[in-house]
């Protein structure tokens, strides 16, 4: 289990592939804010609207200085199907051993007509130009959360 993540505390570190299968590492994108946002599955109902909000709204991210990285536990090739089925600008990266989900303490316990899993929980974290936390959300409503986020990320751009 990971430890409690908080405002202001540097991210925890990672480099995973995205759906291009290149090696993504949170350090090479010092200098710059950062949209990690977690969602449960490629290509379903509530995925599919949070990808589409942020693919909308990427121009205003990239004058804001941001760059948008979204993480499920789907590989590589799920992740290219998805990203190129509805045009994402963005990367997703493939974290199909949980290492992120873990690192970002996502995983929960869910329940689905009465059955109990773990999965991810839809949760957003803004990272600073420095590194540090800047906003977590956790339990994060898909429809209205990208532009939520912008607003976030432009008052960090000042």
């Amino acid at each position: 289990m990971a430890e409690r993540l908080e405002i202001g505390q540097i991210a925890p570190e990672f480099t995973a592939k995205n759906q291009r299968d290149e090696d993504i590492a949170l350090s090479s994108l010092r200098g710059k804010s950062v949209v990690l946002y977690f969602y449960p599955k490629d290509d379903t109902p509530g995925c599919t609207t949070e990808g589409q909000e942020f693919t909308a709204l990427y121009p205003k991210f990239q004058v804001a200085g941001a760059e948008i990285l979204g993480v499920s536990r789907d590989s590589v090739a799920s992740h290219l199907k998805f990203a190129c089925k509805y045009e994402f600008p963005f990367s997703l990266l493939a974290d199909p051993d949980e290492t992120l989900c873990k690192a970002y303490d996502v995983i929960k316990e869910k329940k689905n007509y009465g059955k109990v899993y773990l999965g991810i929980e839809r949760s957003t974290f803004v990272i600073d130009r420095e590194g540090k936390l800047a906003y977590i959300e956790r339990k994060v409503k898909a429809a209205g959360h990208a532009e939520k986020i912008l607003a976030i990320v432009e008052k960090l751009a000042g």
